[in-house]
Parts: C-alpha cells; sequence; structure tokens
C-alpha cells in the first residue's frame, strides 16, 4: 500500500525553521500498531493523519512514542496542505479527541481555533527544583506542568536534568517568561523526553495555557509568543475565554509517498547489477 506523505515546517515564515511535522492523508484507518511504526520511521516530533468525514476530517496525532490529545504544530501542517491541495477552501474543520478544532485560512496566516486549557498552581516539584534553582515566579499544572521564570535570558539558559523530568510522570514541562523584545509578549521552551521529545522546536498545544495565563498577567487578549528553540517558531496569540486562537504560518518541505508493506525480495541470481 503507497500512502502519501508530507513534511511541513510549522509556525515559521522559512524553510528550515520553526517545528516539522509529518502529514499522513488516509483514505481510511490502519491500524494503531501502523500508525505509531511509521510516526517511529519519521522520527518526528509529531506525524499527523486525517481520515475524512462528514464536514471535513477526523485527525489524529502520534509522537515516536504515543498518540497525544492535541497537537498544534501537526494540525497547522495538516491544515496547511490541505488549503495547498484546495485552494478555494477558507475552512477546515477537523474532528479530534480534543473535540472539534477549525483552521482558517488568513492570507499567508493560518488561524487555528483550539480549546483553551486551565492552570493550577503547585509548589515547585522536587525533580525541577533540584536544576531549576534561580528565577521561579510560579509553578503550575494542567495539560503540561508550567514554570514561570522572572526574564527571557533564563528560559534560553535552562539546560533540564532530562532524567528528573521522566521522573516527574508528566508528559511535558514548559518554561516561560515574559519577553525582552517589545514586540514579543512571552517566550517559552518545552521538553517531553518521557514521550520521546527531548526539546520540541515549537509547540502550539502549550499556548492553549500560556495564552490565558499572560493574557491576565498582561492585561491584553493578543499576544505575540516566540518559542526560543533553536528553530524558533513564532505564533500569534488571542485569548478568547474558553478558546485560544493560535495563528502561524508553514513552509513545504517534502512531499512523497511512503510503503507500508514490503516488496518481496529478489533472488541474487535474477538481480541484474549494471557497470
Amino acid at each position: 500500500m503507497e500512502i502519501p506523505i508530507y513534511q511541513v515546517d510549522a509556525f515559521t515564515d522559512r524553510l528550515f525553521g520553526g517545528n516539522s511535522a509529518a502529514f499522513c492523508p488516509l483514505e481510511s484507518w490502519l491500524d494503531d500498531e501502523t500508525l505509531q511504526s511509521i510516526a517511529i520511521e519519521n522520527n518526528l516530533s509529531e506525524t499527523a493523519y486525517i481520515v475524512p468525514e462528514e464536514g471535513g476530517y477526523h485527525l489524529r496525532w502520534f509522537t515516536p512514542a504515543l498518540e497525544v490529545d492535541l497537537c498544534g504544530h501537526a494540525t497547522l501542517a495538516a491544515a496547511f496542505v490541505h488549503f495547498l491541495e484546495n485552494p478555494a477552501d477558507e475552512k477546515v474543520d477537523f474532528t479530534s479527541r480534543s473535540g472539534r478544532l477549525t483552521v482558517f485560512k488568513e492570507g499567508d496566516r493560518l488561524r487555528m481555533d483550539f480549546p483553551a486549557k486551565e492552570l493550577e498552581p503547585i509548589a515547585l516539584p522536587e525533580a525541577i527544583a533540584g536544576w531549576l534553582k534561580e528565577g521561579v515566579v510560579g509553578c503550575f499544572d494542567g495539560m503540561y506542568l508550567v514554570v514561570v521564570l522572572d526574564n527571557e535570558a533564563r528560559v534560553a539558559e535552562v539546560t533540564p536534568d532530562l532524567d528528573a523530568l521522566v521522573k516527574l510522570n508528566k508528559f511535558g514541562v514548559v518554561i516561560t517568561a515574559r519577553g525582552d523584545a517589545p514586540e514579543v509578549d512571552f517566550v517559552s521552551r518545552f521538553f517531553a523526553p518521557d514521550a520521546g521529545i527531548i526539546e520540541d522546536p515549537v509547540t502550539g498545544s502549550a499556548h492553549c495555557l500560556l495564552t490565558p495565563y499572560w493574557s491576565k498577567a498582561l492585561g491584553k487578549k493578543e499576544l505575540e509568543a516566540v518559542q526560543i528553540s533553536a528553530r524558533r517558531g513564532y505564533l500569534h496569540c488571542i485569548d478568547k475565554g474558553d478558546r485560544v486562537e493560535i495563528s502561524g504560518q508553514a513552509r513545504l518541505y517534502l512531499k512523497g509517498r511512503i510503503f507500508v508493506k514490503e516488496l518481496p525480495e529478489k533472488s541474487p541470481s535474477t538481480m541484474v547489477v549494471k557497470p
């Protein structure tokens, strides 16, 4: 069986920036083991799959280790390819583990309508306190663990203890601070070694938590965010109460086909070797 595959750099206006996601449109669902095996073979932070359904598509996301409930950059990648192949469309609807997700095309930007996620203040876990000793403003628990630092430089300088993060038994840990530049409201980094992702270059789903937090902290509804990984990602976020809007650009890197079943091996005696 041959399956189309696309690789898209999300939350960036240039190739080799942002976060790279694989995307495979399917006619019907393959078994979960095959979906996971493809994600392992792709070796990207996420591989997205869609299957057509009435009114849109059913969307799923897999890291190299497991299926996840929500992924922003791979949703952006899937929508980017949809609009590339269907240029007359202005929006696309997905159903997912996190409910209905709608993506709108607005010029060279795509705007995603996602659920807002809540945070609860907690004491800094010992697994974090052991290596993140200075500049901690607050710690919060939600879909991910969020640690707020007092400035952008501390976020950039963080070198996490990955073994300690795994012991947290938390899918991901977000480190965030207010941005230094006037045009950047907040910055972040994201680590998820337990999910097979040491550092995620850009994490759209984390901004479902960060947008409401920074909206309240800064007293503004529209925010410009930068995930300051090596590849960097740029997100425009809007706090809409129980929903958040996350916008960004994307670039196509690769288009091809994958083969989920091996071809029969040829006998050495039948192979023709050309000089």
